[in-house]
């Protein structure tokens, strides 16, 4: 499993042009610290949103994700980037982009498939570093 740093991710981070956007929005667990170091990149709010769909072996325990909790969402807001640490089917993404389906929503993960990818040459595993 390749193991990547804070160090190596906030220097990617750096120099990844990053959409814009007037809302980060991470998905927990995984996704919090990752949506963390992109709103404070982009000088934004960040707001989170807990999915349930996988356990801890990474193994589906849900037919399709459940989002558990919804967040508030200021009435000058058109804009929102979803942030998750990894997506590699798409549904978490998707089933939080349903949430917001009024706005503008533009995706980003560090590995995986979004509209944006930190890692696109990625296929492998990767411990990161905030993941016990």
């Amino acid at each position: 499993m390749l193991e990547i740093s804070f160090e190596i991710i906030c220097k990617m981070l750096k120099k990844a042009e990053l959409p814009e956007c007037q809302l980060v929005v991470g998905i927990a667990d995984a996704g919090v610290v990752p949506a963390s170091l992109v709103a404070c990149l982009l000088n934004r709010d960040l707001r989170i949103i807990k999915s349930q769909y996988r356990d801890e072996n990474n193994v589906p325990c849900f037919p399709e994700p459940v989002i558990k909790n919804t967040v508030t969402v200021t009435p000058d807001i058109n804009t929102i980037l979803l942030v998750d640490d990894v997506s590699i089917s798409g549904k978490t993404l998707n089933a939080a982009r349903e949430m917001f389906k009024e706005y503008t929503v533009k995706t980003f993960v560090f590995r995986g498939k979004a509209d944006f990818v930190l890692f696109p040459e990625l296929d492998e595993c990767v411990h990161w570093p905030w993941r016990v």
